[in-house]
């Protein structure tokens, strides 16, 4: 039996990355899998079972994990996600840059690690080369599912326009420093300037500790900007919705483990402007997106003018996004499945 750690995310109301990845694979794997929440957990699994955790966790939220690790009781595997707190220690919620290098050492002791890209993957192995870890669990990579919570997937190119005035940008996101609003910002102000007209919407909670000035500026430029627009509360369908209806969608983050947002956005059939982290560009390979090198205002500037401008560059996007292969997360959950329990 796999045991699904949902010990965190079973209390979340909001919906981020961390969330989908959890609630999305936990309901794939189906009667495969059922729910473990610390401390329950440690007198359930059998030396048979799995433990099976996408969370964050350290001995001070969980205490008795670390003993729980090293009792053997049960096999455990996990997924990771990136060592942003580690990284950018600056822009992240204290709680996660005091306990991310602690978590990191603990997943060194797991029998098995799924990154969520190659570049994650990278990232970790680096890390425990750096702790003097002599014996890593192995890390295969788990390509995460771009269909959402269960959107069907476009069967054509994305109509281009929101509607008979400007062409629209969505940006998926929560506001803070790391997605970097704040440079698409910019650049759209610069357009517009340009006498470039469009909308642009940021779908998003704000971040606590660091998302305020975002939000502030947001607020204040919608006065001349009308097509402005920033929803802190939107549910799936709704977001499909608005995304379906777009020229194009934008994530300018200067660091993500995966980018869940390129990948939805391109099995919804509309193409992705995105920053060129090691991660976004690995799953923009494969076509579907404009790739801004950089990740500066003059290039955002001219990432979105073509593809705001350029019907035929748009077009080439559209149809590779609806044409090129996308991952699932009813593959994710097989892989894993067949990975931890063997071939049906």
């Amino acid at each position: 039996m796999i045991f699904f750690d949902t010990t965190e995310v079973s209390s979340w109301r909001h919906e981020s990355g961390l969330a989908r990845v959890s609630r999305r694979l936990l309901a794939e794997l189906g009667g495969a899998a059922t729910e473990a929440r610390w401390p329950g957990m440690r007198s359930v699994p059998g030396a048979a079972d799995w433990v099976l955790t996408s969370e964050l966790f350290s001995e001070f939220e969980r205490p008795g994990f670390t003993a729980f690790i090293e009792e053997r009781r049960c096999r455990l595997t996990a997924v990771y996600h990136d060592a942003i707190p580690i990284r950018l220690p600056e822009i992240t919620w204290p709680r996660s840059v005091e306990r991310h290098p602690g978590y990191m050492k603990l997943l060194a002791r797991f029998d098995h690690v799924w990154a969520v890209s190659a570049a994650s993957r990278e990232e970790l192995l680096g890390f425990w080369k750096w702790q003097g870890v002599a014996h890593p669990p192995p890390v295969d990579v788990l390509p995460l599912g771009a269909d959402g919570a269960g959107i069907p997937r476009s069967s054509g190119p994305a109509p281009g326009r929101g509607g008979p005035g400007a062409p629209r940008i969505v940006s998926v996101g929560i506001l803070e420093p790391r997605k970097n609003q704040a440079m698409l910002l910019d650049a759209c102000e610069a357009l517009r300037r340009e006498g470039l007209e469009m909308e642009l919407h940021l779908v998003g909670r704000v971040n606590p500790h660091f998302g305020g000035p975002i939000a502030r500026r947001v607020g204040e430029m919608r006065a001349s900007w009308p097509g402005l627009r920033h929803h802190s509360d939107m549910g799936d369908a709704a977001l499909a919705d608005l995304v379906r209806t777009a020229r194009a969608t934008a994530l300018a983050s200067i660091a993500e483990g995966c980018g869940l947002p390129l990948l939805e956005s391109l099995w919804m059939g509309v193409p992705c402007v995105c920053s060129g982290i090691a991660s976004l560009v690995e799953n923009a390979a494969a076509g579907g997106c404009a790739v801004v090198d950089g990740n500066d205002v003059e290039g955002w500037k001219a990432g979105l003018r073509r593809v705001l401008t350029d019907d035929a560059f748009h077009a080439r996007l559209s149809s590779e996004a609806t044409n090129r292969p996308l991952p699932t997360w009813a593959g994710a959950a097989r892989l894993l499945r067949e990975a931890l329990q063997g071939p049906l």
